[in-house]
Protein backbone atom coordinates (compact mmCIF):
# COMPACT_ATOMS: atom_id res chain seq x y z
CA UNK A 1 0.00 0.00 0.00
CA UNK A 2 3.04 2.66 0.74
CA UNK A 3 4.62 1.90 -2.03
CA UNK A 4 1.50 2.48 -4.25
CA UNK A 5 1.06 5.71 -2.45
CA UNK A 6 4.51 6.86 -2.99
CA UNK A 7 4.01 6.49 -6.71
CA UNK A 8 0.44 7.33 -7.01
CA UNK A 9 1.66 10.66 -5.16
CA UNK A 10 5.54 10.88 -7.54
CA UNK A 11 2.93 11.44 -10.88
CA UNK A 12 1.63 14.41 -9.79
CA UNK A 13 4.10 15.98 -8.34
CA UNK A 14 6.38 15.30 -11.39
CA UNK A 15 3.80 16.47 -13.59
CA UNK A 16 3.01 19.47 -11.74
CA UNK A 17 7.25 20.52 -11.36
CA UNK A 18 8.27 20.31 -14.78
CA UNK A 19 6.09 21.69 -17.45
CA UNK A 20 4.92 24.97 -15.45
CA UNK A 21 8.22 27.84 -15.06
CA UNK A 22 10.85 26.03 -17.63
CA UNK A 23 8.24 26.56 -20.39
CA UNK A 24 8.28 30.46 -19.99
CA UNK A 25 11.50 31.27 -19.19
CA UNK A 26 12.67 31.07 -23.23
CA UNK A 27 10.03 34.08 -23.50
CA UNK A 28 12.56 36.65 -21.30
CA UNK A 29 14.76 38.48 -23.82
CA UNK A 30 17.45 39.71 -21.18
CA UNK A 31 19.19 41.99 -23.57
CA UNK A 32 16.34 43.98 -23.84
CA UNK A 33 15.91 47.53 -22.25
CA UNK A 34 13.56 47.57 -19.44
CA UNK A 35 10.34 49.42 -20.86
CA UNK A 36 8.92 52.78 -20.17
CA UNK A 37 6.39 50.53 -18.05
CA UNK A 38 8.83 48.83 -15.94
CA UNK A 39 10.50 52.16 -15.33
CA UNK A 40 7.35 53.77 -14.30
CA UNK A 41 6.59 50.49 -11.92
CA UNK A 42 10.00 50.51 -10.65
CA UNK A 43 10.00 54.32 -9.30
CA UNK A 44 12.68 55.08 -11.60
CA UNK A 45 12.56 58.66 -13.13
CA UNK A 46 13.98 58.51 -16.85
CA UNK A 47 15.94 61.52 -17.68
CA UNK A 48 16.99 63.69 -21.05
CA UNK A 49 20.29 66.06 -20.76
CA UNK A 50 19.98 68.74 -23.11
CA UNK A 51 23.57 71.26 -22.98
CA UNK A 52 25.96 72.41 -25.25
CA UNK A 53 28.49 71.65 -23.35
CA UNK A 54 29.75 68.40 -23.05
CA UNK A 55 31.51 68.98 -19.72
CA UNK A 56 28.64 70.13 -18.08
CA UNK A 57 27.01 67.68 -19.34
CA UNK A 58 29.09 64.91 -17.72
CA UNK A 59 28.96 66.44 -14.99
CA UNK A 60 25.47 66.37 -14.30
CA UNK A 61 25.34 63.10 -15.71
CA UNK A 62 27.86 61.54 -12.74
CA UNK A 63 26.13 63.60 -9.76
CA UNK A 64 22.12 62.35 -10.86
CA UNK A 65 24.42 59.29 -11.33
CA UNK A 66 24.48 58.58 -7.79
CA UNK A 67 20.64 58.31 -6.98
CA UNK A 68 18.87 55.22 -7.47
CA UNK A 69 15.86 56.83 -8.37
CA UNK A 70 17.35 58.76 -11.48
CA UNK A 71 18.61 57.27 -14.72
CA UNK A 72 19.65 59.33 -17.79
CA UNK A 73 18.40 58.20 -20.68
CA UNK A 74 20.16 60.33 -23.52
CA UNK A 75 21.99 63.14 -23.72
CA UNK A 76 22.01 66.29 -26.90
CA UNK A 77 23.96 68.91 -27.67
CA UNK A 78 21.66 71.14 -29.56
CA UNK A 79 18.25 72.17 -30.06
CA UNK A 80 17.26 70.30 -32.90
CA UNK A 81 19.17 67.12 -31.18
CA UNK A 82 17.23 67.08 -28.04
CA UNK A 83 14.04 67.60 -29.65
CA UNK A 84 14.58 63.87 -31.84
CA UNK A 85 15.76 62.70 -28.53
CA UNK A 86 12.58 63.09 -26.75
CA UNK A 87 10.83 62.04 -29.48
CA UNK A 88 13.02 58.93 -29.75
CA UNK A 89 13.35 58.27 -26.03
CA UNK A 90 10.06 59.72 -24.34
CA UNK A 91 11.74 60.85 -21.16
CA UNK A 92 10.11 61.74 -17.91
CA UNK A 93 11.91 64.92 -17.42
CA UNK A 94 13.77 66.96 -19.54
CA UNK A 95 17.12 68.94 -17.88
CA UNK A 96 17.33 71.58 -20.74
CA UNK A 97 19.63 74.23 -20.99
CA UNK A 98 18.35 77.85 -22.44
CA UNK A 99 21.33 78.74 -24.69
CA UNK A 100 22.18 76.62 -27.16
CA UNK A 101 22.41 76.30 -30.71
CA UNK A 102 20.12 75.02 -33.31
CA UNK A 103 16.96 76.37 -31.65
CA UNK A 104 17.14 77.38 -28.10
CA UNK A 105 15.98 75.75 -25.07
CA UNK A 106 12.91 78.32 -24.34
CA UNK A 107 11.45 77.43 -28.28
CA UNK A 108 12.02 73.30 -27.56
CA UNK A 109 10.21 73.91 -24.27
CA UNK A 110 7.27 75.22 -26.14
CA UNK A 111 7.03 72.89 -28.96
CA UNK A 112 7.51 69.97 -26.57
CA UNK A 113 4.24 71.59 -24.61
CA UNK A 114 2.46 71.59 -27.71
CA UNK A 115 2.81 67.89 -29.07
CA UNK A 116 4.14 65.71 -26.04
CA UNK A 117 2.79 67.33 -23.11
CA UNK A 118 3.49 64.33 -20.77
CA UNK A 119 7.16 65.06 -20.97
CA UNK A 120 8.09 67.57 -17.99
CA UNK A 121 10.81 70.47 -18.82
CA UNK A 122 13.22 71.26 -16.05
CA UNK A 123 15.14 74.35 -17.25
CA UNK A 124 19.30 74.74 -16.18
CA UNK A 125 20.87 77.81 -16.76
CA UNK A 126 23.17 79.99 -15.22
CA UNK A 127 20.66 83.15 -16.14
CA UNK A 128 19.22 84.55 -13.06
CA UNK A 129 17.57 87.65 -14.53
CA UNK A 130 14.13 88.13 -13.38
CA UNK A 131 12.81 88.98 -17.08
CA UNK A 132 14.19 85.21 -18.26
CA UNK A 133 12.06 83.80 -15.35
CA UNK A 134 8.99 85.07 -16.58
CA UNK A 135 10.15 83.99 -20.07
CA UNK A 136 10.82 80.77 -18.91
CA UNK A 137 7.12 80.42 -16.97
CA UNK A 138 5.71 81.33 -20.02
CA UNK A 139 7.13 78.64 -22.28
CA UNK A 140 5.63 75.68 -19.90
CA UNK A 141 8.54 74.43 -18.39
CA UNK A 142 7.54 72.68 -14.69
CA UNK A 143 10.61 74.40 -13.35
CA UNK A 144 14.00 76.63 -12.98
CA UNK A 145 17.25 75.75 -10.90
CA UNK A 146 20.86 77.03 -11.48
CA UNK A 147 23.73 75.34 -12.78
CA UNK A 148 25.42 76.16 -9.10
CA UNK A 149 22.45 74.07 -7.36
CA UNK A 150 24.08 71.57 -5.36
CA UNK A 151 22.85 67.53 -6.69
CA UNK A 152 20.86 67.11 -3.74
CA UNK A 153 18.53 70.30 -5.15
CA UNK A 154 18.72 69.32 -8.89
CA UNK A 155 17.72 65.95 -7.69
CA UNK A 156 15.01 67.04 -5.44
CA UNK A 157 13.81 69.47 -8.77
CA UNK A 158 13.32 66.21 -11.30
CA UNK A 159 11.29 64.62 -8.46
CA UNK A 160 8.77 67.30 -7.85
CA UNK A 161 8.14 68.05 -11.50
CA UNK A 162 8.22 64.45 -12.04
CA UNK A 163 5.30 64.48 -9.67
CA UNK A 164 3.37 66.92 -11.68
CA UNK A 165 4.78 70.38 -8.93
CA UNK A 166 6.17 73.19 -9.83
CA UNK A 167 9.69 73.65 -8.87
CA UNK A 168 12.12 76.65 -9.01
CA UNK A 169 15.25 77.36 -6.74
CA UNK A 170 14.64 79.97 -3.70
CA UNK A 171 16.62 82.35 -5.26
CA UNK A 172 14.84 82.56 -8.77
CA UNK A 173 11.41 82.01 -6.81
CA UNK A 174 12.15 85.40 -5.07
CA UNK A 175 12.64 87.17 -8.30
CA UNK A 176 9.54 85.65 -10.11
CA UNK A 177 7.70 86.32 -7.07
CA UNK A 178 8.89 90.22 -7.41
CA UNK A 179 8.34 90.32 -10.68
CA UNK A 180 4.46 89.38 -10.24
CA UNK A 181 3.89 92.08 -7.40
CA UNK A 182 5.20 95.05 -9.93
CA UNK A 183 4.50 93.02 -12.64
CA UNK A 184 1.57 95.70 -13.79
CA UNK A 185 3.45 98.83 -13.44
CA UNK A 186 5.91 97.10 -16.07
CA UNK A 187 3.17 96.22 -18.50
CA UNK A 188 1.52 99.91 -18.11
CA UNK A 189 4.94 101.26 -18.94
CA UNK A 190 5.58 98.84 -21.94
CA UNK A 191 2.62 100.18 -23.24
CA UNK A 192 2.50 103.45 -23.07
CA UNK A 193 5.54 102.79 -25.64
CA UNK A 194 4.77 104.34 -29.19
CA UNK A 195 5.05 101.83 -32.11
CA UNK A 196 7.95 103.50 -33.21
CA UNK A 197 9.80 103.62 -29.90
CA UNK A 198 8.83 99.70 -29.50
CA UNK A 199 10.42 99.39 -32.88
CA UNK A 200 13.96 101.42 -32.03
CA UNK A 201 13.53 99.23 -28.94
CA UNK A 202 13.63 95.82 -30.81
CA UNK A 203 16.61 97.12 -32.93
CA UNK A 204 18.71 98.14 -29.93
CA UNK A 205 17.55 94.81 -28.23
CA UNK A 206 19.14 93.49 -31.64
CA UNK A 207 22.39 94.80 -31.31
CA UNK A 208 22.52 97.28 -33.58
CA UNK A 209 23.53 101.05 -33.06
CA UNK A 210 22.39 104.18 -33.43
CA UNK A 211 23.26 104.54 -36.66
CA UNK A 212 22.51 101.21 -37.91
CA UNK A 213 19.09 102.05 -36.67
CA UNK A 214 18.66 105.25 -38.26
CA UNK A 215 19.90 103.77 -41.66
CA UNK A 216 17.23 101.22 -41.17
CA UNK A 217 14.46 103.05 -40.14
CA UNK A 218 15.26 106.06 -42.72
CA UNK A 219 15.64 108.64 -40.12
CA UNK A 220 18.59 110.57 -38.52
CA UNK A 221 20.46 109.38 -35.91
CA UNK A 222 19.52 112.23 -33.66
CA UNK A 223 16.20 111.00 -33.79
CA UNK A 224 17.05 107.74 -32.71
CA UNK A 225 18.65 108.73 -29.85
CA UNK A 226 15.58 110.67 -28.47
CA UNK A 227 13.91 107.82 -29.24
CA UNK A 228 16.39 105.81 -27.09
CA UNK A 229 16.16 108.32 -23.96
CA UNK A 230 12.16 108.09 -23.93
CA UNK A 231 12.43 104.16 -24.06
CA UNK A 232 14.72 104.56 -20.72
CA UNK A 233 12.68 107.13 -19.15
CA UNK A 234 9.13 104.84 -19.56
CA UNK A 235 11.06 102.04 -18.79
CA UNK A 236 12.91 102.93 -16.20
CA UNK A 237 15.81 100.94 -17.49
CA UNK A 238 18.81 102.46 -18.25
CA UNK A 239 20.92 100.24 -20.18
CA UNK A 240 21.36 98.36 -23.16
CA UNK A 241 21.85 95.28 -21.52
CA UNK A 242 18.60 95.60 -19.62
CA UNK A 243 16.43 96.73 -22.82
CA UNK A 244 17.88 93.41 -23.95
CA UNK A 245 16.21 91.65 -21.01
CA UNK A 246 12.77 93.65 -20.98
CA UNK A 247 12.29 92.47 -25.03
CA UNK A 248 13.24 89.12 -24.31
CA UNK A 249 10.57 88.66 -21.44
CA UNK A 250 8.25 90.94 -23.62
CA UNK A 251 8.78 88.41 -26.25
CA UNK A 252 9.84 91.52 -28.54
CA UNK A 253 13.20 89.39 -29.51
CA UNK A 254 14.11 85.63 -29.65
CA UNK A 255 16.68 84.17 -27.34
CA UNK A 256 17.39 82.05 -30.78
Amino acid sequence: MQMTMASTLAGPVEAVRFPSMDSRKPSVRRDAQPSKMTAKASGVIRVLLADDHPVVRRGIAACLGKMPRLNIVGEAGDGQEAFRKIVELSPDVVLMDIDMPNTNGLTITERIQKEMPHVKVLILSMHSQTDYVMRILQSGARGYVLKDAPSEELAKAIETVHTGEAYFSPEVASMALTQLVRGPNEGAAAAALTPREREVLTQIAEGLSNKEVANLLGVGVRTVETHRERIMRKLNIHSVAGLTRFAIAKGYISLS
